[in-house]
């Protein structure tokens, strides 16, 4: 009976764990933690707010889901799930929670900019996704910046 190989590759898909007084965490990675444990819990209430649209809570009667056009109701369930996942990836600080995220700000970004008509987001919401975004980048690099090389 052969026994199962233990390797790096398997090990390098775990998520991040953030340790108390472990040394080998530094000061930017406790930073990026952090970071993508708040962008979780943003993407959670982005999520749960656009599942409330489509349920119809807190809408008026003639706001409801069934009364918006296709592109809006598309890009309403498309939020509802990818940000609810991209909490979940971000508060275990796995590289696919990033990933998803990236996705999502950058679709959010995408349809702001080229397609206003779809969702009536505004300038502020894409400024406040364009500025996590940047700070994200920030932090990886100086995070990627203090690990050994």
């Amino acid at each position: 009976m052969m026994e199962p190989l233990a390797t790096d590759d398997v090990r390098s898909l775990e998520p991040v764990h953030e340790h108390d007084g472990d040394a080998s965490v530094g000061g930017w990675t406790r930073r990026l933690v952090l970071f993508l444990r708040v962008m979780a819990g943003v993407s959670m209430l982005k999520g749960l707010y656009h599942w409330a649209q489509v349920c119809g809570v807190g809408v008026e009667p003639s706001q409801q889901f069934e009364y918006h056009s296709i592109a809006w109701q598309t890009a309403t369930v498309f939020f509802a799930v990818l940000d609810l996942v991209a909490a979940v990836g971000l508060w275990l600080a796995a590289a696919w929670g990033a990933v998803i995220w990236l996705a999502s700000v950058a679709s959010m970004l995408a349809l702001q900019i080229f397609f206003p008509q779809v969702f009536d987001g505004g300038l502020l919401t894409g400024l406040f996704q364009g500025g996590m975004l940047a700070i994200y980048l920030w932090l990886a690099l100086k995070s990627a910046q203090e690990q050994p090389a």
